[in-house]
């Protein structure tokens, strides 16, 4: 095998990883960081009443990737 001769890259499998990790990174930021952010300015208190918000909206972001992923898989048969 040459130097310059290189194996085939599977584009597909490193764009659902890229997805997933884009997915798992946004979700971390809306929850873990959203979450310390209020509780660092407004107080535990108030981080634990916006807690259920950030998570449905953490839940709502998943449904909506989980809904897409079917679609995609639905279209390729």
């Amino acid at each position: 095998m040459n130097s310059d001769e290189r194996p085939p890259t599977d584009y597909r499998r490193l764009r659902k990883q890229t997805e997933r990790r884009l997915l798992f990174a946004a979700l971390f930021l809306l929850v873990v960081v959203g979450g310390g952010l209020i509780g660092l300015i407004f107080g535990p208190g108030e981080m634990l009443a916006a807690l259920p918000c950030l998570l449905s909206g953490a839940g709502l972001i998943l449904v909506l990737f989980l809904l897409l992923v079917i679609i995609e898989r639905w279209a390729e048969r």
